[in-house]
């Protein structure tokens, strides 16, 4: 019996929403022996050497139609009360594709909203599994992003989406319940954001280096909001207690350099995430915004370096202050508990968290929540 994930996006770690895929494709593969991935190209031109080492993964690469099949798709799915920024993704190719692949025993997991969509015709003759990698209608009325409709509307194709699934997978406890609020009765089961923590070795903090490190989509609204508080608010107080202080983005759909100061290092996207961690002394997560659980807190926690984060981010992932990381909100609290990492080190707080990664967040903690 082998599990299917759907996807409309190509199998590479790009992005966060990549690595929850990853960490469900891997946490499947150990149960069963293997996974099948059905996808749509889009993202990346192919599957990357991570997805292609999993134990017994089968990639199929579906293409979907173009021109007025396409735009049939669209009506269908926006008559049905699917967002436009979701219904552009919907394919009934890949619909057939995992009809055709799928075991009979083996679960069908759609992963995400917009494959939920394009599988809600499969979902009434078969159970079909809802990777949810946020609870949208939680979040997306407090981004400038079009395409999601009305907070109202989006609430009314979410409920629908977890009424159908024969189960929906949520990332925080925060959004089990929220879910469970949005549709009584939906049967929902935690299913947190990992990493391969054991496969992560973990960096020395240089604390001489005075350096933090960002490291994020910026292709994703809430990172781009993460890196203007980090550079208009936080940085200008940061510097006039620590003036030696250096901050290092690295991650794709930078649009340009974020800084003229030099103290800023800008090195966009990197092929070995490693070396944006390598060298740093600590490692900041300013999210103000978005849903779901920070996945790149998560890999910071893994690799064993101090991290101080948002409360909102922290919250997210249930780490408290001066445990697993520390937390400041605002920007004269940012830059005051920054300075102090970055002057002082907090070695044993990077040691518990790289521990609650490996105990809550890393593949083996999903093997046991998903067996």
């Amino acid at each position: 019996m082998t599990d299917l994930i759907a996807s409309v996006h190509t199998p590479a770690l790009r992005s966060g929403r990549a690595l929850r895929t990853y960490g469900v494709a891997r946490a499947l593969a150990e149960l069963a022996g293997g996974v099948r991935i059905v996808y749509v190209r889009f993202g990346a031109d192919e599957p990357d050497a991570a997805f292609r080492a999993i134990p017994g993964v089968e990639l199929h690469e579906v293409v979907s139609s173009r021109g007025p099949a396409r735009i049939a798709a669209f009506a269908r799915a926006r008559l049905a009360g699917v967002p436009p920024g979701l219904a552009r993704g919907v394919s009934p190719e890949l619909a057939r594709a995992v009809e055709r692949l799928a075991d009979p025993d083996g679960r069908v997991v759609a992963d995400g909203p917009t494959e939920a969509a394009s599988l809600a015709g499969l979902a009434r003759r078969r159970p079909v599994v809802y990777n949810a990698h946020n609870l949208e209608s939680a979040f997306r009325h407090e981004l400038a992003e079009r395409g999601f409709g009305s907070p109202r509307q989006l609430r009314r194709f979410e409920r629908s989406l977890l009424a159908r699934s024969s189960e929906s997978w949520m990332v925080s406890e925060g959004d089990v319940a929220a879910a469970a609020e949005l549709r009584p009765g939906a049967r929902l089961r935690l299913v947190p954001n990992v990493v391969d923590v054991a496969a992560i070795e973990p960096v020395v903090a240089d604390t001489a280096a005075r350096t933090a490190v960002l490291v994020a989509n910026f292709s994703y609204e809430p990172n781009r909001t993460a890196l203007a508080f980090l550079l208009d608010e936080v940085a200008p107080r940061l510097w006039r207690e620590l003036p030696e202080a250096r901050l290092r983005i690295v991650g794709a759909g930078l649009p340009g350099p974020p800084s003229s100061d030099p103290r800023v290092e800008a090195l966009g996207f990197v092929d070995d995430v490693r070396d944006a961690y390598r060298g740093a002394s600590a490692v900041v997560v300013p999210l103000l915004q978005g849903g779901g659980t920070p996945l790149k807190l998560v890999e910071a926690l893994a690799y064993g370096l101090p991290v101080v984060a948002t409360g909102r981010a922290a919250a997210a992932l249930g780490l408290s202050d001066g445990v697993e990381c520390l937390v400041a909100d605002g920007p004269e609290a940012y830059a005051a508990t920054l300075a102090r990492v970055l002057r002082e080190g907090a070695p044993e707080v990077a040691a518990r968290g790289r521990a609650a990664a490996a105990d809550r967040y890393s593949v083996e903690a999903l093997v046991r929540a998903l067996g």
